[in-house]
């Protein structure tokens, strides 16, 4: 089955990426480990305060973020689909002295490996352009939250997915769905010969698939699984260099140089499930 072969795909590229992730300057593991936050202060400040709570961290890839919530006070639970980011997470909670706990498990599947309920769900950047079915992702972040628990994420805007890579910034080109259709975002897949930690090391796993999601779909699909939004907030400014012509400013975001007001990069949400 397609599905099958994409997954597969995916997961290898992973697999491989862990390693090249952890030796990183991108991901800074030894900053993490003398006492660096992963987390923006974007994401701190939307979240709030999360000591005593505890917190589900989804598509968790090796900890970084979910063990950056730990340093804030909150009991942690990662959860990825690669088993080797899952070795890794638990080698940095080792090697760093922070506590969490990590599961592996596709997220889909997510309910029948982990029988519990969180006060917290969250998802970092870059992990819905992996997901085919994002009503399905939206009945998952409800199964784990508790009745009043909180549901937070900061992400990629969908629009700068849809954009042509080669675009330049005067006209902007659309050229991949914007919507969720059920085929990859490029049937063909990605063919990325470096990871984007750009360590300069060469992959052997090159081919990747993401897919589209609109952002009103993500929106209703959480509503239809009992989340009430509080806030919706879309923003100026991108946590990578998605393209070659943006500049980076004095705080460390990336923006558009010139027409920043054509272009949303990220958004971030917040949600609370009714009782």
């Amino acid at each position: 089955m397609p599905m099958d072969r994409y997954r597969a795909a995916n997961l290898a590229q992973w697999d491989e990426n862990v390693d090249i992730h952890y030796r990183s300057d991108f991901y800074g593991v030894e900053r993490f480990k003398a006492g660096r936050t992963k987390l923006h202060d974007v994401e701190l400040r939307e979240m709030g305060d999360v000591r005593g709570k505890t917190l589900i961290h989804l598509q968790c890839h090796f900890g970084m973020d979910t063990l950056s919530w730990a340093r804030e006070g909150a009991t942690v639970t990662g959860l990825d689909f690669s088993p080797a980011a899952i070795a890794a997470a638990g080698r940095l909670s080792d090697e760093s002295g922070v506590p969490g706990r990590f599961i592996e498990s596709e997220l889909y599947d997510a309910p029948n490996v982990l029988d519990e309920k969180f006060d917290i769900v969250f998802t970092g950047v870059g992990a819905l352009c992996w997901l085919p079915d994002i009503r399905g992702w939206a009945r998952v972040v409800s199964h784990f939250l508790k009745p009043g628990g909180v549901f937070y994420i900061l992400e990629g805007h969908p629009v700068l997915w849809s954009l042509d890579d080669d675009t330049p910034e005067n006209p902007m080109h659309i050229a991949r769905p914007y919507f969720e259709s059920g085929a990859p975002q490029n049937p063909e897949g990605w063919n990325e010969e470096e990871d984007y930690a750009e360590t300069g090391e060469k992959l052997q796993n090159t081919r990747t698939y993401t897919w589209g999601h609109g952002l009103g779909e993500i929106v209703t699909a959480l509503i239809e699984e009992g989340l009430r939004i509080e806030f919706l907030h879309e923003h100026k400014v991108l946590a990578w260099k998605a393209y070659p012509w943006m500049v980076r400013g004095d705080d460390g975001w990336w923006r558009v140089p010139h027409h920043p007001e054509r272009l949303p990069l990220m958004w971030s949400l917040r949600a609370v499930k009714e009782a």
